[in-house]
């Protein structure tokens, strides 16, 4: 017999232990800890303590992210109220991007959006974007994280971004040289929230970070969707009808 068929008749017939309860103790098994050789009863029980630790670190590693996932939802929660309750259209976009740096600790953030309404025409949000932005944030499905590859809109975080409004033209030349390092980004298109996927975006919502792996590819995106359909919802307000 082949080890195979050693290990098919073993567990097709676990009585065979019962019938020869003295090879447990008989059997002499290497220690994988460099130890003395253990009997087969206790090499069993050696691979449940291991296979134990390990189930104790992956209920602990999810617990973990309970924690993680409940503090998110309580700070998405603060900033939600933020911006119901904001009553100025005007100051709304600020609202938007001032509560995710300070809720969310996100370094930078600032949105655009294009055709507002004429009385908002004027506005920092309502800045003439590129042709280009229009055509990306059209094709945003999903949220991006990941690199900042020299993205349009990732300039935006020099000037009007939060916190960083500057109030003088020293504070200014400070933000847009935070803004040149910024190495990683997540871009959220605003669109009809009651509209599918393929329906155009009617602005860009990004956020910016000096620290490469703030934002990455493999991050969960669940809340930043979230963020983006809070976001175009109250926005939307603010269009040409």
């Amino acid at each position: 017999m082949n080890d195979r068929e050693v290990a098919e008749y073993l567990l097709a017939n676990p009585e065979f232990f019962v019938q020869h309860a003295e090879l447990l103790a008989a059997v002499r098994l290497a220690n994988p800890h460099g130890k003395a050789a253990v009997s087969l009863q206790e090499r069993q029980m050696e691979m449940l303590r291991e296979k134990n630790k390990l189930l104790e670190r992956r209920l602990a590693e999810l617990l973990r992210y309970g924690h993680e996932n409940d503090s998110i939802a309580a700070k998405f929660n603060r900033w939600t109220a933020r911006v119901i309750a904001e009553r100025d259209p005007h100051a709304l976009p600020r609202t938007v991007t001032y509560g995710l740096t300070e809720v969310f600790d996100v370094p930078h953030a600032a949105l655009r959006l294009w055709d507002v309404a004429d009385v908002y025409a004027q506005a920092e949000f309502a800045r003439q974007v590129g042709e280009e932005v229009r055509i990306f944030a059209n094709s945003l499905g999903a949220p991006y994280c990941g690199a900042n590859t020299g993205f349009e809109a990732a300039q935006w975080l020099g000037a009007g971004a939060q916190p960083s409004a500057p109030a003088s033209a020293e504070e200014a030349g400070t933000a847009a040289g935070e803004a040149g390092g910024i190495q990683s980004v997540v871009l959220l298109a605003l669109r009809d929230p009651q509209a599918d996927e393929s329906a155009p975006a009617f602005g860009l919502l990004v956020m910016g970070s000096p620290d490469p792996r703030r934002f990455h590819e493999g991050m969960a995106t669940d809340f930043l969707m979230q963020i983006g359909t809070l976001a175009s919802a109250a926005t939307s307000r603010l269009l040409a009808r």
